[in-house]
């Protein structure tokens, strides 16, 4: 299979779905709309996977896991959050499979064995979780829980795309409780900034943290807090949210608890998750037509070392150097790889490692080793430089450190230029179409200018930014007054 990429500026779409399948991150599966993570791309969720629940237990959380299946009576419980997932769930009907008699060696269901009352797959988790805090919580003293579960979900989406969209994806979903509004709405915004941190320290993605519009919230939450990144063909993508559920879930459920002054009192909640959408967000913020540009903190193979040799004494020569390096490199907490393959040339692993965006590329041969050097290659800059094997160490934590902030300044640059203010819907409607990015704008606060906006542009309100300034203005499209901008974009 040719291992080149349609480039980005031919099909960015086209571009993306290629270097997910020939990096060998993930594929399509035998199931419609479900996809395998492959060993290269779980390694990545997993780096992530493991930074995040650090954050998160830092932040006081706890890991629990509870039920795939959620029975129908507790889903529909909270009208709004049923309503908003209702057209994406698979529904499980019946229990037993049996031999068909009319067809000889296949199955069919069971019609004796239909379930007294379906079961949803979860397309989240808070009908099944808040049924359970109704046991755990009698009083004042048993808050706050804070819990975070790492789980798959099932939405039913009918167009997918490699983690941008699927049917079957994997995630995390914190869901706690609380005494009071005040320290769940804390809850909520303490979480966003978790994730806008990850993204921009661990990711060097950009982020923008905002709070969604009414017709963009959570189905069930009263507010919607959210980061949203800017992917290279100026579309925003959002990489993760934040609810304030209010005592919404509370009340649906009955979970009450005895307050401080012995009074019974609903409980406050939020929920918050991430998933393997970032996977996507990843890809397309970094990489380039050459592959994926993976930022160090996130490659499973932070470096990669490829020994050029003729003959079997220059191999165990170069070996010995190598085994060295790797040694050292991993005293100081860097992920390496020797590539001693000998089924491959170096020429094929070069670009192996290239299109899997392996940070820094090391090559040892003969005469790097009469001059005490070896060959370093960067996968950002795509530059290589010959560099002394003194203070390699030392030399490769700087330059693993300097990717890091560069792709992040690179991404952030991008981000900044396409930022643009607007004050008039044919400008709008222009800069949407030819530059895309995000667009300022200011909105009269009414769901009617919002679905309008999107039936004519395809562009979504992302966010109502939390650094937004209040300045008066008049709606970009209805002309009526408003007291600040918002963010739009076409989205992911």
């Amino acid at each position: 299979m040719s291992k080149k990429l349609t480039s980005r500026a031919e099909d960015y779409s086209k571009w993306y779905n290629e270097l997910v399948v020939k990096a060998d991150l993930a594929e399509n599966s035998a199931v419609r709309g479900c996809m395998v993570i492959k060993p290269y791309g779980y390694a990545i969720w997993e780096k992530m996977q493991a930074e995040l629940d650090r954050m998160f237990k830092e932040t006081g959380h706890q890991n629990a896991y509870f039920p795939l299946f959620v029975p129908k009576s507790l889903f529909e419980a909270e009208e709004k959050n049923a309503e908003g997932f209702a057209k994406e769930c698979a529904i499980v009907t019946h229990y037993r499979l049996q031999a068909d008699p009319d067809k000889p060696g296949k199955l069919r269901v069971d019609p004796d064995a239909k379930l007294e009352e379906e079961l949803i797959v979860r397309p989240t988790s808070e009908a099944i979780i808040w049924n359970t805090y109704r046991n755990w919580i009698q009083s004042y003293r048993d808050l706050p829980i804070l819990i975070n579960q790492w789980a798959n979900v099932v939405r039913w989406e009918m167009r997918t795309r490699l983690f941008l969209r699927t049917a079957e994806f994997l995630w995390q979903e914190g869901h706690t409780a609380h005494e009071t509004k005040a320290e769940a709405m804390a809850e909520a915004k303490l979480m966003n900034n978790v994730y806008a941190t990850f993204a921009e320290n661990f990711m060097a993605m950009p982020v923008i943290q905002g709070v969604k519009t009414e017709s963009e919230r959570f189905a069930g939450a009263e507010e919607t807090f959210c980061i949203e990144a800017l992917m290279q063909d100026g579309k925003a993508l959002q990489a993760g949210t934040s609810h304030f559920l209010g005592q919404n879930f509370a009340k649906a459920f009955d979970v009450k608890f005895a307050n401080k002054e012995g009074k019974q009192d609903y409980v406050w909640a939020t929920s918050w998750g991430v998933s393997t959408r970032l996977m996507g967000a990843l890809i397309m913020t970094h990489s380039d037509d050459f592959g994926l540009v993976l930022p160090p903190s996130l490659a499973p193979n932070q470096v990669v070392i490829v020994p050029i040799y003729k003959n079997e004494e220059d191999f165990e020569a170069i070996s010995e150097i190598a085994n060295k390096i790797s040694s050292e490199l991993k005293g100081k907490g860097i992920s390496v790889k020797y590539d001693s393959r000998d089924t491959q040339r170096p020429g094929a692993k070069f670009a192996q490692h290239e299109l899997q965006g392996v940070p820094l590329r090391i090559a040892i041969g003969p005469k790097d080793l009469e001059n005490g050097t070896v060959e370093i290659a960067r996968r950002d800059l795509l530059t290589k430089e010959i560099v002394s094997l003194d203070n390699l160490t030392a030399t490769i934590e700087n330059l693993l450190e300097a990717m890091q902030k560069n792709l992040f300044n690179k991404a952030l640059s991008y981000r900044d230029s396409h930022i643009t203010e607007v004050n008039s819907f044919e400008e709008f409607k222009s800069v949407i179409e030819n530059k895309g990015g995000f667009i300022s704008a200011h909105w009269d606060g009414t769901n009617e200018t919002e679905d309008k906006i999107k039936e004519l542009t395809k562009a979504t309100i992302r966010c109502i930014p939390l650094d937004t300034r209040q300045e008066d203005g008049v709606c970009v499209f209805s002309g009526k007054p408003s007291k600040h901008r918002v963010l739009f974009a076409k989205a992911y």
